[in-house]
């Protein structure tokens, strides 16, 4: 039976080409698990073995401005929700429809439901820490949040 070459249906790679280097048989006796002990405390390795794999790889170390970053997100935050509920409680209105939409909920609720939304962003973007798109919006949001604190300030 003849076999048809559709190679050329293909779009054209815009990347620059990966070194195939057959290493031999796959020593793993099965595939790697989703959720393992490494998903919770972290594996053994900070980065790639090879530098063409470093954009867009998924590593679990992470160096310490990325926690930092991180923790920072979280702190101001927290920062962004006590000042709106506080601004809130001095006569001021809620400017932001997402915002003000969760303040609905009450304020326990507010606080709540912001912490979970911001936590899940900053999940996936932790995930994805290797990809340029995910490092730029970690840093914007971590400036983001800073601008934002100031303002809160400046309005006492």
């Amino acid at each position: 039976m003849a076999s048809i070459d559709l190679d050329h249906l293909l779009p054209a790679s815009t990347s620059a080409p990966v070194p195939e280097v057959f290493r031999g048989e796959d020593r793993r006796k099965r595939p790697t698990p989703r959720f393992s002990r490494f998903t919770l405390f972290g594996g053994r390795r900070r980065s790639v073995r090879r530098d063409y794999e470093q954009e867009g790889s998924f590593v679990d170390r992470y160096t310490m401005s990325m926690v930092l970053a991180i923790v920072w997100i979280t702190l101001m935050n927290i920062g962004d929700s006590f000042f709106t509920l506080t601004h809130l409680q001095a006569g001021g209105i809620e400017l932001n429809p997402v915002a003000a939409a969760l303040l609905e909920s009450g304020r326990s609720g507010f606080v709540i439901w912001k912490a979970l939304l911001i936590a899940m962003a900053l999940g996936v973007l932790t995930l994805h820490k290797n990809f340029a798109l995910a490092r730029i919006g970690l840093w914007l949001a971590a400036g983001g949040y800073t601008l934002l604190n100031v303002y809160h300030l400046t309005l006492f």
